[in-house]
């Protein structure tokens, strides 16, 4: 198979490929939000890469383990949702395609 421009034109366009992943890269580690469940009694906050950063439990929260539970499992649902969220408008404003990722 040939390569319109030849081999050096496929290594710029390799090259160009790199440069724009890093920047997504760079642009996803930016990336923080927060999630929160039971009117703020639980809320987790979350990198780009979707790793918890923080977690905080109102006082009120803390005496009933199963509420607890269900609160951090919805706070920790809605803070991964708004990364997915925050990444595709990332993508969108580095020009990509829709639909890319």
């Amino acid at each position: 198979m040939k390569f319109p421009g030849g081999m050096a034109n496929m290594q710029a366009m390799m090259k160009q490929a790199q440069q724009m992943q890093q920047k997504l890269q760079e642009e996803i580690a930016k990336i923080r939000v927060e999630g929160s469940a039971g009117g703020g009694m639980v809320v987790i906050t979350m990198d780009g890469q979707k790793h918890v950063t923080g977690v905080k439990i109102d006082q009120e929260a803390a005496g009933d383990a199963e509420m607890l539970q269900d609160l951090v499992l919805a706070a920790c649902n809605e803070a991964a949702r708004k990364v997915d969220e925050e990444v595709k408008r990332s993508l969108g404003g580095l020009g990509l395609p829709p639909g890319l990722f």
